[in-house]
């Protein structure tokens, strides 16, 4: 089968509810998170290439080849398997940089995951994602591909099947710095654990967001708008917000009226990322493991 003109979907997260409950002696902090999919994606298409060279085009605003997760993610994979042959990667950038939804990561994740396959390396999925840890810890749920309850700094995932209704994202221009968030004197880092019922039940807090809209006007401002018309929530650590809607043409009718300075998209909320759903139509089965 000749994939080679196939983009493979880098879908989009959002952070349903955040909590930052604690911090590691490493520094890392401690977590409790709900990850979900958006039918919103990057797309990435694979040539594979006789001799060791990676390369990927075009190259990301700001972002060197050696900050490049997909770039980095292929290295990766090849000295852990010693695998000898390389790709052509040509990514269709589609997520903000910076916002919260995962884009970097995402894309990390289906590089593992397609040239996994392409290289016939067969490494099943727990392997993926022990990989995929090293590179970022958003990256194992989107080689899981399932919406889910983490802890830990995110890579303790237990899998569960929210309601999948229609979001609209609002796109704020700036970026926000995860690690200038993580090392703000302000950041509340002794949020009460809560249990998966709890969330069920309506707790989705984002201990975050009060900060990230106070440094970031432009959040904050993105954030009200949408509590006007909803519930504007904070994804991961900003930019973007969203706010959740019973049907694709009220969330299209409420883009509609968004303000001529603000950006945004309507997509739908998944529980199987859309990776996992095109993988399966291409090569059959999902990696085992």
């Amino acid at each position: 089968m000749n994939t080679e003109n196939i983009y493979w979907a880098a879908p989009a997260k959002l952070n349903l509810m955040l909590r930052v409950v604690g911090r590691r002696p490493d520094g890392y902090h401690l977590l409790q998170t709900v990850f979900q999919f958006l039918e919103q994606a990057d797309g990435i298409r694979f040539r594979l290439r006789s001799d060791s060279r990676i390369s990927c085009s075009p190259s990301l605003p700001g972002v060197s080849d050696e900050r490049n997760l997909a770039i980095l993610a292929a290295r990766l994979l090849q000295e852990h398997t010693g695998y000898r042959g390389g790709v052509d990667m040509s990514i269709h950038k589609q997520l903000p940089m910076g916002g919260g939804l995962g884009g970097g990561s995402s894309n990390a994740a289906t590089t593992l995951i397609v040239l996994n396959r392409l290289w016939q390396l067969g490494l099943g999925l727990s392997e993926l994602s022990h990989l995929g840890l090293q590179l970022g810890a958003d990256v194992p749920i989107f080689i899981h591909g399932r919406s889910a309850w983490a802890e830990g700094i995110g890579e303790k995932l237990v899998f569960i099947t929210p309601e999948e209704p229609w979001y609209l994202v609002l796109t704020p221009d700036c970026h926000v710095s995860t690690a200038e968030i993580f090392c703000d004197s302000q950041l509340t880092r002794d949020a009460k654990t809560i249990k998966i019922r709890d969330f069920i039940a309506g707790r989705h807090e984002n201990t975050l967001q009060a900060l990230v809209a106070a440094r970031h006007p432009e959040v904050g401002r993105a954030l009200a708008w949408l509590d006007q018309r909803g519930e504007g929530r904070l994804t991961g650590t900003g930019a973007c917000v969203f706010a959740e809607f019973p049907s694709q043409q009220v969330a299209m009718q409420t883009l509609e009226r968004l303000p001529a300075d603000m950006k945004g998209f309507v997509s739908r909320g998944r529980n199987i990322s859309p990776l996992h759903t095109q993988y399966r139509q291409f090569f059959g089965a999902w990696p085992s493991g």
